[in-house]
């Protein structure tokens, strides 16, 4: 058997079983697409800041952060065909730009995960207590510490278990929260409240200022990360090569319609003045849910919350250990974290260690400083686009022999990831220059006058960098040592699907 630079090949021939095929199918990896995103959570933690940024244009900077989203999720799609590796980022950069980029972007996907996972969970468990008017338990840091706790473990079991439960769990869930959201906003459309829609909301250009219109994409753009999660399950998906990015697409338009009506239901029915008492409260919905829906119904909203909080820390693991899974079987990372549990034919020792460090990240900082932990979201920003900008950019210099062969592969191949890629990119930037002024840290907290989300951000990035270096020194020469490649033909006609690529010399 020939060694695949992937090493897949040769952990099967060392009796590594692999990851299971065929574990779900393309509606499965569709729903953990959407649930990744935390869709009723997150529109409910950033719906009001966006407000109050842009007033009524608000859906229309939720139309103009999807612009990016979709062209990257373009991008995933036709990495994916030619390589369906549970590492998405990480492969996909390693063979189009290199080793080390590669094992950079692959370490972001990886730590964006540990960030964000303990918070989630923290969200779902000040809004149980909430739901059930325990006072005393949400309003203890104790208390809300243990219950996250306790669903991190919960939610790391269920992804070691197995991907089918996995996904059968996110079914159920999945409709709770987007149904819950879709009825919201429908009734108070229906209803009619402090403002009448107009179509200069959906309008980008109707916003004054670039400059602000900038700043609400890039708060945008995070309600719309999570996506890539059906992607990173393509090995364990039926129609690997097809199904999974295709998935990643869909769920970006399902997304944006979910957030576009909702925004304009709650803007219409509660009016700019209302909104704005909420720029830093995440219970909106549940403020207006009673006045909407009357009760009980309004509960569905509390629980859609919920529900999206405990789904997203869920799937937010699966693609953060896949990777790590990835760069451990092509030599990347520690041998140990590429096992396949022999009977789940789930990457436990990965899935375990995310589970781990997410827990012990929150579990000591939340108690000391919650604002740190907030400011930990914050830099999220900075992982997020800057391996999506990698894989737009990847995909355009992986299929570069094949742009001018048609006009589609010019612009949904070429112009649209790189277009992606380069928005990003900016924002990137952007979110640095932004987020390194004080004023911007929940915390307050500076670093040599620079805020504690750019430190961090930034600083998680540089020691990727390091630790790369540290791997690099240790004589990890089959993966460093790998030649860039570019896309078979043959892939990239459509005649072929799979693991194909062309090394870079041989072209």
């Amino acid at each position: 058997m020939t060694e695949h630079p992937s090493g897949r090949d040769t952990a099967a021939e060392a009796g590594d079983p692999g990851l299971k095929e065929d574990a779900i199918g393309f509606v499965d990896g569709l729903i953990i697409g959407i649930a990744s995103t935390a869709p009723a959570y997150s529109l409910a933690a950033v719906l009001a800041i966006v407000v109050v940024g842009v007033g009524v244009q608000a859906p229309a900077v939720l139309l103009a952060s999807f612009v990016p989203m979709f062209l990257i999720a373009s991008a995933f799609y036709y990495m994916n065909r030619a390589d369906p590796d549970c590492g998405t980022c990480f492969s996909w950069v390693t063979r189009a730009m290199g080793p080390s980029l590669g094992w950079v972007g692959g370490w972001a996907v990886a730590t964006t995960g540990i960030l964000v996972i303990g918070s989630l969970a923290q969200v779902a468990a000040y809004y149980t207590f909430d739901l059930f008017a325990l006072d005393a338990l949400r309003d203890s840091t104790a208390a809300n510490v243990v219950f996250t706790l306790l669903i991190i473990a919960v939610m790391t079991t269920i992804c070691v278990l197995g991907t089918e439960l996995s996904a059968m769990v996110q079914r159920i869930m999945i409709f709770l929260q987007v149904g819950a959201l879709l009825l919201f906003a429908v009734v108070a459309l229906v209803k009619g409240g402090a403002l009448t829609p107009e179509l200069s909301w959906f309008s980008p250009f109707a916003i004054d200022s670039l400059n602000t219109l900038i700043l609400g994409v890039l708060t945008g753009v995070f309600i719309y990360w999570g996506w890539e999660s059906a992607v990173n399950l393509n090995e364990e998906t039926s129609g690997s090569a097809t199904a999974p990015g295709l998935a990643g697409v869909l769920s970006t338009v399902i997304l944006l319609v979910t957030y576009v009506l909702t925004t304009t239901a709650v803007v219409a029915y509660a009016g700019l003045q209302t909104i704005g008492d909420f720029e830093d409260d995440a219970g909106i919905f549940g403020a207006l849910a009673t006045d909407v829906l009357g009760s009980p119904l309004d509960k569905l909203v509390v629980l859609a919350i919920i529900t999206s909080a405990v789904a997203s820390t869920q799937t937010t693991i699966l693609p953060a250990s896949r990777t790590m899974l990835s760069m451990a079987r092509q030599g990347a990372f520690p041998e140990a974290f590429g096992r396949i549990h022999p009977r789940f034919l789930t990457p436990h020792v990965s899935t375990i260690a995310i589970g781990v460090i997410a827990a012990v990240w929150f579990g000591v900082l939340f108690p000391l400083s919650e604002n740190f932990v907030y400011d930990s979201l914050t830099s999220l920003s900075l992982m997020i686009a800057f391996y999506y900008a990698l894989t737009g950019f990847a995909c355009a210099i992986f299929y570069r022999n094949e742009l001018t062969k048609s006009v589609k592969n010019f612009l949904f191949i070429g112009v649209g990831p790189v277009v992606g890629g380069t928005i990003l990119g900016f924002l990137f930037f952007k979110a640095i220059n932004e987020y390194r002024k004080v004023d911007q840290s929940y915390s307050g907290s500076a670093v040599f006058g620079i805020a504690m989300p750019v430190v961090l951000g930034v600083g998680l990035l540089l020691l990727g960098v390091v630790l790369m270096v540290i791997w690099r020194l240790g004589a990890h020469d089959r993966f460093f040592g790998r030649n860039t490649e570019t896309v078979d033909p043959e892939v990239a006609a459509g005649r072929k699907l799979g693991v194909a690529a062309v090394p870079e010399e041989a072209v």
